[in-house]
């Protein structure tokens, strides 16, 4: 039997190390019970709620088996799928759609420049039953238009400050929701994420969380 390859020194070909990737998990389906999230069964989110983050999570890059759970349940899940990780990424996962049809989008956070002085911003819709939207700076112009349901706008560079943003129907000036008073600094990331339901429960609101791709090298 030929054996010479079983004795053959590994050490002349050192592994490459493992660039690991970051995910955070978003629970943005209105209506829907707190869950759990398993990747290739093992926990990575427990009793999330609607509206919650949770961390980023270091993991290698792969494709996870993706499963979601009502919380404290592990049989009969909600949601099964499969979902590609890149290595050295950065992701926010979110669970969007309505309780009767979950999916899961991938929302990268790309390690991108920020020009000195600026910060970035962009806008996702996640409302399940919104329509195409615009976002205007109050008394100003339009910074991200005609943005439909699970549409991911670029980041584009913005002055820090104090704003006061509206949520129109692209292309008719009609406010579905009035956001006043958001910080922003500079040298960060943010996504305005609108989530809810336009004139029903609950309702449209946005989040704006710091993106990880601020700190995260």
């Amino acid at each position: 039997m030929y054996t010479d390859f079983y004795g053959y020194p590994y050490n002349l070909y050192p592994r490459q190390p493992i660039i690991p990737s970051y995910i955070r998990l978003l629970h943005a389906v209105p209506n829907a019970p707190a869950v759990d999230i398993y990747a290739n069964g093992s926990p990575i989110a427990r009793n999330l709620s609607y509206r919650q983050f949770t961390e980023y999570l270091a993991l290698p890059g792969a494709s996870y088996n993706i499963t979601v759970f009502p919380a404290g349940q592990t049989v009969n899940p909600i949601l099964s799928t499969v979902i590609n990780i890149p290595g050295g990424s950065i992701f926010t996962i979110a669970a969007v759609g309505i309780p009767s049809s979950i999916t899961l989008l991938r929302i990268e956070e790309p390690r991108i420049n920020i020009p000195a002085g600026n910060l970035m911003l962009r806008f996702v819709n996640l409302s399940p039953n919104a329509p195409a939207v615009d976002v205007e700076i109050q008394g100003g112009n339009i910074i991200f238009g005609n943005v439909t349901y699970t549409g991911i706008t670029q980041y584009i560079p913005f002055n820090p400050g104090t704003y006061t943003f509206n949520l129109k129907i692209s292309g008719t000036g009609q406010r579905i929701l009035y956001v006043p008073n958001i910080l922003l600094e500079s040298g960060r990331f943010y996504t305005i994420y609108a989530i809810g339901v336009v004139a029903g429960t609950p309702p449209l609101q946005v989040l704006i969380p710091l993106d990880g791709n601020t700190y995260i090298r």
